[in-house]
């Protein structure tokens, strides 16, 4: 089914260097993900200066095309049309290994983004129901009403393990349904056999319950180890043990037979990695995630003010970088361990920062086009998505963009001094107020007695931070109607024409579908895809960079390979191969090297016209069944050089 973003994702692919340069795509809450074989084949310029993109940032070893709200539906229209594969984690980016720092980015973000919007959403149910449980009172918990919301909050939480086993699984590219049976068998282990949880404490490491270890059977006389908070919403051991099996999973594939693959690889590979992940991953990664998590709370309680106000200043600068995702499975540990996050709950802060800063600059400038963008820009960042007010307002100007991290910090600082606590995962901006309530769980864990003291100090914060950023942007921005965004120019007509997947319009003139043309044989499509020109000039220009093909004694027709593997077919007018050549003034012949723009040919139209030939030119795409589609507009005007059909 179309979609309204077709046009923008066709755009998008040919801009990347072209369907063969994408290695793979994913998305997160704001941008596509691209992972390119050679990112010297984008065309930058052009992307930052299309309708519907904010900008591109190289960060990570990924091409980000930030895009803002709308993501979601831009990257269905783009995988639809491109059909690319999921992000692997291989570590290779066109043949060279990415940085353990880009490896690790690439991965988290991998496994993380898709189930990102269903923890916000999930975590605002959770916050909800702490909300009604204080103002209907507890025995509101007692009602169906509680129970099945609350099912619906806490049961994605409890299931993470299995959420994280499939996009793990898709990452590491396994079997979903093998990494699934492994999750499975993590939590239903813990449910049908609860001794494996109550065996004997022989350790405790740094004194935290998180850290326990407890013996409780064995598995052919070796002892099972059990983490004593269990693996239900745990993070980290899944991902493990899903890496370790899609490890294992690899080399029975190599091994067995084709004939009994399908049943004896995922047997196999369920013996191996199953018992070894209960026996050693799952123990070991637990402790890691424990540990993590007690890490986050000892640097915090060193000194929450500075820790708060580091983590509110460094977060939009590593929003702009896509960094933030090395960040963000912390916080979700710290949930799964901890049950509470003070580590990264200063990342609050900024989208209000942001927001208050370019309120204020839409109140003090009289730069209309700045206007347009500010409103909504800040209706975007009160959701708590700031890229569109970043990128398209605030860091261009500079002075703002700093504004913005500095008032930051200061919220962030007041937020670790008042001690301030989070409890679930949720949405920034206006939908995160939630998760500041204590569930039933972290009420009875933590013993709170206040449900809304957290809540009510975050609020005052953000009113502080507001109303800071706006003030001190109406005193210290500097506004000036006459200053406007450099206009970047975009990459000529012969540039364009060089980029796979574009071929320019070889003459000017009107263009109209091809089964208008007054010929079967090119109406019907059966010569190839394209379009035709009823020409107002007599030149013809090479419509790409690339070889002439065919060049015809007569001169009517001419084809040129480009080097992007793309055959065109120029025909200039029906029936005009009768005037063997009469008319017609080749320029170039077969075996030619042109560039885009490179005259081929002239011919007299007006003697054309008289000797009774029609001079509608189709422009075809003779190999079009090698590519997904090809495109472009009918009934306009065009220039030679304009671009008339896009390749996928």
């Amino acid at each position: 089914m179309a979609s309204k973003y077709d046009g923008l994702a066709r755009i998008i692919i040919q801009n990347v260097g072209g369907k063969g340069n994408v290695l793979s795509l994913t998305h997160c809450v704001t941008r596509l993900r691209f992972r390119l074989k050679d990112e010297s084949k984008a065309n930058i310029d052009v992307l930052k200066n299309t309708d519907g993109i904010v900008t591109v940032i190289q960060s990570g070893g990924q091409f980000q095309v930030v895009i803002g709200n709308h993501v979601q539906d831009v990257f269905a229209a783009v995988n639809d049309i491109g059909k690319f594969q999921a992000a692997a984690a291989d570590g290779e980016t066109g043949g060279k290994k990415q940085s353990p720092g880009a490896l690790l980015i690439d991965t988290l973000s991998g496994v993380f983004t898709p189930i990102l919007s269903l923890l916000c959403a999930t975590g605002i149910i959770k916050g909800m129901l702490g909300l009604a449980v204080f103002l209907l009172g507890n025995s509101f918990k007692d009602t169906g009403t509680y129970q099945l919301l609350y099912a619906i909050g806490d049961g994605f939480f409890y299931f993470l393990p299995v959420m994280l086993a499939y996009t793990a699984a898709q990452k590491f590219k396994m079997n979903h349904f093998t990494a699934l049976t492994i999750a499975a068998a993590f939590l239903y282990a813990e449910v049908k056999f609860p001794g494996l949880k109550s065996g004997d404490t022989i350790m405790t490491l740094l004194g935290g319950t998180a850290l326990e270890i407890n013996v409780t059977n064995t598995f052919l006389g070796i002892p099972i180890i059990w983490p004593a908070a269990g693996y239900g919403s745990s993070v980290v051991p899944i991902v493990f043990s899903v890496w370790f099996a899609s490890k294992i999973e690899y080399q029975w594939k190599k091994v067995i037979p084709d004939v009994i693959k399908s049943f004896m690889v995922p047997l196999l590979t369920l013996l191996v990695s199953v018992p070894l992940s209960f026996l050693v991953i799952g123990p070991v990664a637990s402790w890691l995630g424990s540990g993590l998590g007690f890490l986050c709370k000892s640097v915090y309680e060193i000194n929450p003010i500075f820790a708060g106000a580091l983590v509110a200043f460094l977060w939009q600068i590593l929003v702009i970088f896509g960094l933030h995702w090395g960040l963000i499975p912390i916080m979700f540990n710290n949930y799964a361990t901890l049950k509470y996050d003070r580590f990264l709950i200063a990342n609050f802060v900024p989208s209000f920062a942001q927001t208050a800063v370019v309120l204020a600059m839409l109140v003090k400038t009289k730069d209309k086009k700045l206007k347009s963008l500010a409103f909504p820009a800040a209706i975007s960042g009160l959701c708590g998505v700031t890229e569109p007010a970043i990128y398209g307002i605030t860091l261009p100007k500079k002075i703002p963009f700093y504004i913005s991290c500095v008032t930051s910090a200061i919220g962030g600082a007041m937020i670790g001094a008042m001690g301030i606590t989070k409890y679930m995962s949720g949405g920034l901006g206006i939908f995160g107020f939630p998760t500041f309530i204590p569930g039933e769980e972290a009420v009875e864990l933590l013993n709170i007695t206040d449900v809304m003291h957290d809540i009510r100090g975050v609020a005052i914060v953000i009113v502080v931070t507001v109303i800071i950023s706006f003030v001190a942007t109406l005193l210290i921005y500097k506004d000036s109607a006459a200053e406007e965004k450099k206009e970047v120019i975009p990459a000529s007509k012969a540039e364009l024409a060089g980029e796979e997947g574009t071929v320019t319009a070889p003459l000017s003139g009107t263009v109209i579908a091809l089964e208008a043309v007054k010929d079967p044989a090119f109406a019907s499509g059966v010569l190839g895809k394209g379009l035709a020109i009823i020409p107002t000039e007599g030149k013809v220009y090479a419509p790409c960079d690339g070889e002439l093909t065919v060049v015809f004694p007569t001169g009517h027709a001419i084809g040129i390979r480009s080097d992007n593997g793309i055959e065109v077919l120029i025909h200039v007018g029906m029936d005009t191969v009768r005037l063997n050549g009469e008319y017609f003034n080749k320029l170039a012949e077969a075996g030619t090297r042109v560039k885009a723009g490179d005259l081929l040919l002239t011919f007299d139209m007006e003697a054309i016209a008289k000797a009774g030939y029609d001079l509608t030119t189709p422009v075809l795409i003779t190999n079009h069944t090698e590519f997904v589609d090809v495109s472009g507009e009918a009934d306009k005007q065009v220039k030679a050089g304009d671009v008339l059909l896009s390749v996928i």
